[in-house]
């Protein structure tokens, strides 16, 4: 009895440890590709002070935000181009993923705010990211900052999941 109690407890943890063997490949290609493309390039620094080094795909960042569910984050550092900026003082971003999501990027302790006019610059982040739903009032108040039409802003009715990354540093390609 105790034998077969030891072998069921050993296939129990064999099966919840068994990766996803989809999302494992997705990964281990993207592992391939390299940031050495972004080492020349010249970046301004805001928040605490971040390299370039272990910094990550957007492509490679979708693999991860599609594999995590509500509530789970990850440490991560990754280069991605800022769709939209807060208009009112720069105090969250929007990057775009090349899955057509976009990650919506705030500071942590609001200890830093990015320029207003950067939107199409590539910039690499460096903190949390981690999947949340964004109720209405604060899907609206994102984009009243954003420049939202009144119209726009009263077509938000429904809670939103969100691809969210806190950020603690952030290099802006000053190009």
């Amino acid at each position: 009895m105790k034998h077969i109690l030891t072998i069921a407890l050993a296939v129990v943890v064999l099966v919840s440890c068994k990766e996803d063997k989809n999302v494992g490949n997705e990964i281990a290609t993207l592992e391939t590709e390299t940031v050495s493309q972004f080492q020349d390039i010249a970046y301004e620094s805001f928040g605490k002070k971040i390299t370039l080094s272990d910094a990550i795909t957007a492509k490679r960042m979708a693999v991860h935000y599609a594999s995590m569910t509500l509530g789970d984050s990850i440490d991560a550092k990754m280069i991605a181009k800022v769709e939209e900026v807060c208009q009112s003082k720069g105090c969250w971003m929007k990057l775009d993923l090349p899955d057509g999501e976009q990650v919506m990027v705030k500071f942590k302790d609001y200890g830093f705010f990015m320029p207003k006019d950067i939107s199409g610059k590539e910039v690499i982040i460096n903190g949390k990211a981690y999947v949340n739903e964004v109720p209405v009032d604060e899907q609206r108040h994102y984009a009243e900052d954003g420049g939202a039409t009144p119209e726009e802003i009263a077509k938000i009715t429904e809670t939103k999941k969100t691809y969210s990354f806190l950020a603690d540093g952030v290099l802006l390609n000053v190009k």
